[in-house]
């Protein structure tokens, strides 16, 4: 082994950190631990049988398709099926506007490659989605966080801290925000903020990420419009993904941006992976081409309302009066909230010691700020489980209460 070996490491490398959802994992694998950590699809949600058609048929009529390497874009038949599902959501784009990637978290890897330059400044909500963090991090980005309200990234406050750094001739390489059920907190962005936040991004000339995994889980309200339907002028960038809604497995999402932007994506993907399997590729787009996966959906949604119900119902029963958390429309989060004077860092410890376990909040905190916070998910575990684990974790929470 080389002895200077972390001399040589890159900078890039050396500025990494790892997830620390993925290693809270590891410490909740033992049977008797029930975990809110994960942001776990329900394995029941998957449509195995449907899925088992499909495959068979493939094999039998495409293998050497499904089986061969395929264009970075991604699959022909999957970008069509894609561009027609947001085309009818009020899109105004062509497959040149998609292209498949390896799920949504190589989407903002991508994303931040193209665009960041170490020390360069991006705009993200305070808290917000620790992959996305963890991406922009790795390249080096210098993070402002802009609070969140009920109504999502506080328009005020972003149009100030544009404002300032515009007086140090800054210009953010764009916007970051999850508008729909925000991963951590839950909360929807309800149009009117969503046109405010479009509309200063516009006059700061800041492109918008916007990330939407959890857009179709909707179990109350209304669909709202998406930034990017809000503005088709190519100032955002919107990314999806297959992993929340039909099979996370599959490792497939996409991104939907000005054209230009879809070319540097090819170029950086092609540097990383080539191209996204075009084997799951082809399962996915058969199974759109079908009408499947609106079906699937409807299930989906059910089931987790009622999830959603029985956690928001044991919050109600077991905790104290001083914790107070989020009731989100839909997606698979909510967030809770503790007295400023708890760190949930320690509290993770005795939850553990009560076999069951969470997300501390400082994860989700560009700042390192949010220490009296976590986020609980509520998709994976059935709904008895997790009524039991609120149980358990309101128990750790009354023994840390002063």
């Amino acid at each position: 082994m080389i002895s200077n070996l972390n001399d040589i490491f890159s900078i890039n490398s050396k500025g990494m950190k790892r997830s620390a959802i993925r290693e809270l994992l590891k410490l909740t694998q033992r049977p008797e631990v029930i975990s809110f950590a994960g942001g776990l699809p329900a394995p029941e949600s998957f449509p195995v049988e449907e899925l088992k058609d499909i495959i068979q048929e493939m094999m039998e009529k495409e293998p050497a398709l499904a089986l061969q390497y395929g264009a970075t874009e991604g699959d022909m038949l999957l970008r069509k099926e894609i561009a027609k599902k947001y085309q009818k959501e009020g899109f105004d784009i062509t497959v040149d506007n998609v292209i498949i990637v390896t799920a949504s978290q190589q989407a903002l890897d991508l994303v931040a490659k193209i665009f960041i330059n170490r020390g360069d400044a991006v705009i993200c909500g305070l808290p917000s989605y620790l992959g996305g963090l963890s991406a922009f991090n790795s390249y080096g980005a210098d993070m402002h966080g802009i609070p969140l309200d009920d109504q999502g990234m506080s328009a005020e406050l972003l149009e100030k801290k544009l404002a300032e750094l515009k007086a140090k001739n800054i210009t953010p390489k764009f916007i970051y925000t999850i508008p729909d059920f925000q991963n951590p907190a839950g909360i929807t962005m309800p149009q009117k903020r969503r046109e405010e936040i479009l509309a200063i991004a516009k006059k700061y000339n800041v492109l918008i990420l916007e990330d939407s995994p959890y857009r179709e889980l909707r179990f109350e309200g209304e669909h709202v419009p998406t930034i990017f339907s809000l503005d088709n002028t190519g100032h955002v960038i919107s990314l999806g993904t297959f992993s929340k809604i039909f099979a996370p497995g599959f490792r497939i999402g996409w991104v939907i941006a000005h054209p230009d932007i879809i070319d540097k994506i090819v170029v950086a993907k092609q540097a990383t992976d080539l191209c996204t399997p075009p084997f799951t590729q082809r399962i996915a787009a058969r199974y759109m081409e079908k009408g499947l996966i609106d079906k699937n959906i409807k299930g989906i949604v059910d089931s987790y309302r009622e999830k959603r119900d029985g956690m928001l119902k044991a919050l109600e029963e077991f905790m104290p009066k001083e914790i107070t958390w989020t009731k989100p429309e839909g997606g698979l989060f909510l967030f809770v909230t503790c007295p400023e004077y708890m760190d949930t860092n320690e509290l993770f410890k005795k939850a553990i010691e009560k076999n069951v376990a969470f997300v501390s909040g400082t994860s989700f905190y560009c700042d390192g700020e949010g220490k009296n916070t976590m986020r609980l998910n509520f998709s994976f575990c059935s709904k008895e489980t997790n009524y039991e684990g609120i149980k358990r974790l309101a128990e750790a929470i009354k023994s840390e209460l002063r």
